[in-house]
């Protein structure tokens, strides 16, 4: 799904009352005080649907796959999202193949 997408599913969701380019005004606001939230220092808590967090990695020694050379690996803060619950169960609950249907056709 791309942002134009969800913008779509938003305004469709909303009804005829608001356009999509109002829609997709109100997603770009949702997207930037995320990071600008998070470039804060902060997390966001959305109940029902997840934390925004910042996690930081220590800094180690990797390898080049390719030339088998070590490589330091400066710290860094990584932004995370942290599902629900709720959410984790419903994603879940859509995934799930039943018994009759297969992922992929046999041969």
């Amino acid at each position: 799904m791309t942002k134009a997408d969800l913008v779509e599913q938003v305004a469709d969701a909303v009804g005829p009352r608001v356009t999509k380019r109002d829609c997709g005004l109100v997603v770009d606001a949702f997207l930037d005080a995320v990071q600008e939230t998070l470039a804060r220092g902060d997390n966001i808590e959305i109940r029902g649907f997840g934390t925004f967090k910042l996690r930081h990695r220590k800094a180690r020694t990797a390898r080049n796959p390719r030339t088998g050379e070590t490589v330091e690996v400066p710290p860094r803060v990584a932004p995370v999202f942290k599902p629900s619950s709720r959410f984790r169960s419903r994603v879940d609950r859509g995934s799930r193949v039943s018994a009759t249907e297969q992922p992929f056709p046999a041969r």
